[in-house]
């Protein structure tokens, strides 16, 4: 079985940018997102496509099954338009120490959020060889409101002001924007 243990964290400024190995804008739609966590998610970028299966396997969502198939770009485009939510975002691979970094830019309604993800080894909550750069902000790690999934349900910009207005400035606990 699949394991993709991840953490997750708001971004708070451009320094990333002179880190960028490569990029992919990517389309992905939601067939299935239920509150369990269980998604059925279909991803084009960059002439390849991929459908992934994602379930909880820990309560503090730091540890996903992941299941991801490469399918043809066409059937991609088909299931995307049977999915009744999406959202687009620039992906980009970092060059940094202690694990698989990628930077989420989201558009459209999502804009201006911007998270960066970093996939571990193992789900040791020490870490400690894991140095976050001075631009991760807030850990986002299992807030279920921002997953992709969630996003393409709910939006950033469907949000109430003050609850938007407190995640983007890296404030509020997990209580406050839920």
């Amino acid at each position: 079985m699949a394991l993709e243990i991840e953490r997750r964290f708001l971004v708070t400024s451009e320094a990333w940018r002179s880190q960028v190995a490569w990029q992919a804008r990517l389309r992905q739609g939601y067939l299935t997102a239920g509150p369990d966590g269980f998604t059925v998610r279909v991803r084009l970028g960059d002439g390849r496509a991929w459908l992934t299966l994602k379930a909880n396997a820990s309560a503090d969502g730091l540890v996903r099954h992941e299941f991801e198939y490469p399918i043809p770009p066409g059937d991609a485009e088909s299931l995307l338009s049977l999915a009744p939510r999406q959202l687009s975002k620039c992906r980009y691979g970092l060059t940094l120490p202690g694990g698989d970094w990628v930077l989420d830019v989201f558009e459209a309604d999502n804009a201006p959020l911007v998270v960066a993800e970093v996939e571990l080894q193992d789900a040791d909550p020490d870490q400690g060889k894991l140095q976050l750069p001075p631009w991760c902000g807030l850990e986002i790690t299992g807030r279920a409101e921002l997953s992709n999934a969630a996003l393409a349900w709910q939006p950033l910009a469907a949000w109430p002001d003050s609850r938007r207005q407190q995640l983007l400035a890296g404030l509020g606990s997990p209580q406050d924007l839920a």
